[in-house]
Parts: C-alpha cells; sequence; structure tokens
C-alpha cells in the first residue's frame, strides 16, 4: 500500500452526516460518508464525479484534493439528539472510502462510530482497507449489520494498475477472517469486475476460493458500472496499461454505464458457479437475475449499486 497521504485536504463542516437514501433500490435508508475524494485512487471509482460538484475534474484531482468532514461527530450528534434517525439501515461509506489513508491520522470515521454506539444506531461499513481494523474496540461494542470489503483482483500487475494506492488485495482477505473472528460479521464484495481485464475463470475462482478460505460470510459480485463523468477517464488510464483489451472494453460499454445483458448475465453465473464450488450457497452472493425491464436486468446487492 502506497502511504502517501494527499496533496491537499481541507477541512469541511457539513450540514448534515446522516443523509437520507430516496431511491427504492437501496435496502437502507441512510448513508454516511466522512470523506470527500479518496486517497486509493481507483480508476474506475464511480465517486470521481462527485469531484465536479466542487469545481474539480475527474482526474486525480479526486485522488489528491480531500474534503473532511473534521467535525461529523458533532454534527452526527446533534441530528441523533433531534431524532433525525428513526430507525433504518445505516452504512458508512457508500460512496469514498471511510478508511482511507488520512483516516489513520484524522480518525474522523472512528469519531462518527463512536456516536453510533452511544446512541445505539446499528450500521454496515464498506471499506477496501485493513485500518478497520484499528476500530475492532468499537466494532465488538456496536451493533454491525456487515463489513463489507471490497476486493477486485488478486492479480497484482491488475491491481497495481487500476487502484494505484489501495491495500494489498491479500491484505483485505485477512482483514475479513480477522473481522469475524472478533465477532463483526463480515464479507466481500467482488467489486468491480473490470471485463476483459479481471473476468477470467482462473481470476474468478481465485477470489472465490480466497473468500471462503477468509471464512467470509458472503461474496458479492459486482460487474464495473461507468458513469459519464467517470468513463473517459478510466479508458485513458486502460489504453496504455491493457493495449489488447482497450478496444474490446470501450466497444462494450459504448454510450451505456452498464454492460450489455448478454455479456452481464452469463458472467454473473459462472460467478454464481463458483462461489458453489467453494462451499458457500447462491442465497449469500444475494445476487438475482430477472427479465429485463430497465437498463440492468440483472438486480445485484443494492449496497453494490451504491459502489459502482
Amino acid at each position: 500500500m502506497n502511504g502517501e497521504l494527499p496533496d491537499r485536504w481541507f477541512p469541511a463542516r457539513p450540514k448534515s452526516v446522516l443523509n437520507r437514501v430516496k431511491e427504492a433500490r437501496m435496502p437502507f435508508d441512510w448513508s454516511i460518508n466522512p470523506y470527500r475524494g479518496c486517497g486509493h485512487g481507483c480508476h474506475f471509482c464511480y465517486a470521481r464525479q462527485t469531484h465536479t460538484y466542487l469545481g474539480f475534474h475527474t482526474d486525480d484531482s479526486f485522488r489528491n484534493n480531500i474534503f473532511v468532514k473534521r467535525e461529523a461527530a458533532e454534527v452526527l450528534r446533534a441530528e441523533l439528539k433531534r431524532g433525525k434517525w428513526k430507525g433504518g439501515g445505516v452504512v458508512v461509506g457508500t460512496a469514498t472510502d471511510p478508511y482511507q489513508q488520512l483516516e489513520g491520522k484524522l480518525k474522523v470515521t472512528r469519531s462518527i462510530l463512536e456516536v453510533l454506539e452511544e446512541f445505539g444506531v446499528p450500521c454496515s461499513i464498506t471499506t477496501r482497507s485493513p485500518l478497520i481494523l484499528r476500530d475492532l474496540d468499537i466494532l465488538t461494542q456496536m451493533k454491525v449489520n456487515a463489513v463489507s470489503v471490497s476486493v477486485s483482483t488478486l492479480d497484482e500487475d491488475i491491481w497495481r494498475k487500476t487502484e494505484p494506492s489501495s491495500p494489498h488485495p491479500k491484505q483485505r482477505f485477512k482483514t475479513v477472517r480477522r473481522l469475524n473472528e472478533a465477532g463483526v460479521p463480515a464479507g466481500v464484495f467482488l467489486a468491480p469486475i473490470i471485463p476483459y481485464i479481471t473476468d477470467t475463470d482462473e481470476q474468478l475462482r481465485e477470489l472465490a476460493q480466497a473468500a471462503a478460505e477468509s471464512g467470509a460470510l458472503f461474496l458479492v459480485p459486482s460487474v464495473l458500472r461507468l458513469k459519464p463523468e467517470v468513463k473517459s477517464w478510466f479508458f485513458r488510464q486502460m489504453q496504455p496499461s491493457f493495449p489488447a483489451q482497450y478496444p474490446r472494453l470501450v466497444r462494450l460499454y459504448g454510450e451505456k454505464t452498464v454492460t450489455p445483458e448478454e455479456y452481464r448475465i452469463p458472467l454473473l453465473e459462472r460467478v454464481r458457479q463458483y462461489i458453489e464450488e467453494v462451499g458457500l450457497s447462491p442465497q449469500e452472493t444475494r445476487m438475482e437475475i430477472q427479465p429485463a425491464k430497465s437498463e440492468s436486468s440483472v438486480r445485484e446487492s443494492p449496497v453494490q449499486l451504491s459502489l459502482f
């Protein structure tokens, strides 16, 4: 893992920390994001588009200019005292990673968990970082519905070319094991599966096996989604790194955000097969294939959909 901190970070006092989620496809009602921007710098991250609202581009400005909600715990405590939360699922880290590099120094996410524990608010967490283990003392005392640790590949060359500063994938599987051993329910997001780059039988089987060996309680696959604002940046990074796959990748997505169902449905069926092979049940994938009614005919976990 690249331990360097972002070039610039800015304190920002949010008007609200506990954000209502109104999309019907989401199974949770509230989201909390301590940071805007992320030092991991994953080229595929859908949240890159949010930096355009702040006057930045979707390039490495997202990685090097981080907005930090330093007073998030104070704001959250005030919201909970006013009774803003009336039940429902709360997910920490639906946009950018709550355990990115700056968290090691600033401990904003930790302060948020302390408030949630104080008020008895259950939550789920999504992250790519072993830094979450620092907070086991809090996590074991509060109600955690699930920790979802995202992994895209175990191939080191692909990892370095697609996630410039994220923690090593093998460390993430160790994190899943340690969380479950401590009594904190944890599983794996196989996310994102990048067409023609991380979708081979060998890679998918390897990831399923690693998830099983880590004691993961679930394995949820998610195929890469490319928002229009992110697509240009992503393709520019993929062209020199994966010249053989690049033309097919561009043709596959065309003007769409998601892959065509003739690619996606067989892929997810293969993943289901590999999950069964390693002893996990199909139900634990939380993946359901239905007739096409919209842009995507594959209903993946709504938490996935909020990530990629």
